[in-house]
């Protein structure tokens, strides 16, 4: 039995009551009954969706082109189909709930030619993939993935800050962190492509959330709007060709592109396109879609992952004050930070850029103010692991061998940098990233990259994923920059894809009219209890402290509350929210319960239902904006009271603000 799930399987080959054939074509629902997809087979094959009397997508065609003229799904010829129901637990050794209920319904169409197409229907969304049998490794010149969206759809998108090539923007090469725009779908700029996810709103309160799930070892997808307005159409980067290195030698960009996007063997299985359907807006919280649609990770032990908090140099720009050494990249410095980790129970201290010699990429140059060996040393006497970071090229050039010598020196992980990009190749290098880490036991946190698709899944130690505009985006923010609206539309739509490497927990906050931009001593937008609420609702395995040690300690009653919030959950529960206004979010471990809340830019007065509390008295302990919070961010107040008897509970959060809560017996 494999120790990450307990399962039942039903195979069914002949029509029941969850589908049905008809003239149009072949009808799938979901368990429940209220979502159905109609797959019909003409000279092309499409699909539609709809959810009980809305149509979410509206009829699409389903394609891909090889190089040798061969089009799976081109006037399709139907060798046979099967059906299947599969009701399971999953039980993730790393993951924001202790058990997954994997219930769905399945569509094989298997089609003469070497190549089937998968369709599941889940109680919150449905998603396909193609499956190859061919023989003979090919590859892939194109796919048309088309998800139209009826009524012209108001969207929330974002689209990538293209690096320049040669003085031109490349769309294909970005850290894929940026803000949402909020638009109809026919005045999106057809010109720009969407990084996923991407969500639309439909009829009557619902929304659909469009990303893809089990990505490899392919290019990402991304989306433009078609030219009649009709919805998205899918758009990959080609394979690279040509790649000239880039920034210290930690980066490559690429020149030139093959005519394909992607290399494959025969028997291929390809990514779920996945949409993610919401009755209301906190449902899109807590989707586990993308998590159970990845390939299983291999029995093993997993105990070895351990996941937790990381006292963070970068974000403050390594500035100590009030010691009696030169505070940067150095011996003493680290050791400072080993200090303070161990002093909160803080699991991890990185060392990011600037601990190995800039240029010629390689890992084992380490710069003479750094003792790597006295520092590991120092650091396990304090109980504390110690993770490096390291730009993709770098690694990706002694992969193996680095692996292999810092962990045998005891170092935990790596933070690996600056991929931003998600064609094949990189896609791929996430992979063995994961693959090889994993086989030399060290944590793996992707910066740098896009969305997650479910790696953490196939490779537990695959433990946090940038692709998210997070507070780093503070250090260089333009006028304009809004960052607390990005917090509480963020959720709704990237963290449906998996966990971020947002890295929160700033100590100089400032109300929207103080706010700026500045790269040595940076600051939030917002309040402190915004940040401290972030810990709750953000999902992160590997969760930073990103501000000075210094600081934290200036604000231990504060830097306490963040240490003892765990990073992993046994349950995670959606309270309230909308999308771009606000949002409530409950967890729980070890019968301790944590609320986060934020607002938008408009203070806000809300009713908390903690009914999900059992029996008995809990007392709860608060931490909520400060009666001049709207004007000094970091004002708050601290309380103990006990939890009403009713369960009801009235909070207040200022204008950009936030609300935190323990509860406990």
């Amino acid at each position: 039995m494999n120790l990450l799930s307990r399962k039942w399987t039903a195979i069914l080959l002949i029509a029941v009551p969850f589908w049905a054939n008809a003239q149009k074509g072949i009808e799938l629902k979901d368990p429940s009954g209220k979502i159905q997809l109609n797959v019909m087979l003409g000279n092309t094959v499409t699909y539609s969706v709809s959810h009980g009397e809305d149509v979410i997508i509206g009829t699409s065609p389903v394609s891909m082109t090889l190089t040798d003229g061969t089009v799976f799904g081109k006037e399709p010829r139907l060798k046979k189909k099967k059906y299947r129901t599969e009701n399971q637990m999953i039980y993730p050794p790393i993951y924001r709930k202790q058990s997954i209920k994997d219930h769905f319904n399945e569509l094989t169409l298997e089609f003469k030619g070497g190549y089937s197409l998968v369709f599941r229907a889940y109680e919150d969304g449905v998603a396909y993939r193609f499956i190859s049998d061919l023989k003979k490794p090919f590859m892939v010149e194109s796919e048309q993935a088309v998800f139209n969206l009826p009524n012209n759809p108001k969207v929330f998108a974002a689209t990538p800050k293209g690096r320049k090539i040669d003085g031109v923007e490349n769309q294909y090469h970005s850290s894929f962190q940026n803000t949402y725009r909020y638009v109809e779908l026919s005045k999106w700029d057809k010109s720009r492509l969407a990084f996923l996810p991407v969500l639309s709103e439909s009829e009557n309160g619902k929304k659909v959330c469009i990303t893809e799930a089990d990505l490899l070892n392919y290019p990402g997808m991304f989306l433009k709007v078609s030219s009649d307005n009709k919805g998205f159409y899918g758009e990959f980067a080609a394979y690279p060709k040509d790649i000239s290195v880039e920034v210290r030698g930690l980066k490559g960009m690429v020149k030139t592109r093959e005519p394909y996007i992607a290399k494959v063997e025969g028997k291929t299985v390809f990514p779920w396109r996945v949409m993610v359907i919401s009755e209301k807006d906190t449902d899109l919280l807590c989707s586990d879609m993308v998590y159970k649609l990845a390939t299983p990770a291999a029995e093993a032990d997993y105990s070895w992952i351990k996941p937790g908090k990381v006292a963070w140099d970068w974000w403050n720009d390594w500035n100590l004050y009030g010691v009696d050494f030169r505070a940067g990249v150095n011996t003493e410095t680290y050791k400072y930070y080993i200090d303070f980790a161990s002093k909160f129970g803080i699991e991890y201290v990185i060392l990011d850029e600037g601990w190995a010699v800039a240029g010629p990429a390689d890992l084992f140059q380490i710069v003479p103010e750094i003792d790597m060996e006295e520092l590991i040393r120092y650091a396990d006497s304090k109980k504390v692991g110690l993770i490096l970071w390291a730009g993709y090229r770098a690694f990706d050039l002694d992969m193996e061998r680095v692996c292999k010598h810092y962990s045998a020196m005891g170092i935990k992980g790596f933070k690996i940098d600056f991929m931003d990009r998600d064609d094949q190749y990189m896609v791929d290098f996430n992979r063995r990233c994961a693959e090889t880490g994993a086989k030399y036991k060290l944590l793996i946190d992707l910066h740098g990259t896009h969305k997650p698709t479910g790696l953490q899944r196939t490779y537990p130690n695959a433990i946090n994923f940038e692709g998210v505009h997070g507070l780093e985006e503070m250090k260089w923010a333009q006028p304009g920059t809004d960052q607390v609206t990005y917090d509480v539309t963020m959720p709704f739509i990237r963290m449906v894809a998996g966990p971020l490497d947002y890295t929160q927990g700033a100590m100089n906050n400032a109300n929207k009219e103080n706010f700026k931009a500045v790269y040595s001593e940076p600051m939030s937008q917002g309040t402190r209890c915004r940040q401290l609420a972030q810990y709750i609702i953000f999902d992160s395995p590997l969760n930073m402290l990103c501000d000075a040690p210094t600081n934290y300690l200036k604000e231990e009653e504060c830097t306490k509350f963040i240490a003892a919030i765990p990073t992993v959950w046994e349950e995670t529960k959606a309270l309230c929210g909308e999308v771009g206004k606000y949002l409530a979010m409950v967890r729980q471990k070890n019968d301790v319960w944590y609320v986060g809340a934020l607002t938008n830019w408009d203070s806000r007065d809300m009713e908390l239902d903690l009914s999900f509390l059992g029996e008995g008295e809990y007392k709860a302990e608060i931490f909520e904006d400060g009666i001049n919070a709207d004007r000094v961010g970091k004002d708050y107040k601290r309380k103990v009271i006990p939890v009403p008897a009713d369960r009801r509970l009235k909070i207040h959060m200022v204008s950009g603000g936030g609300h935190v809560m323990r509860i406990w017996k």
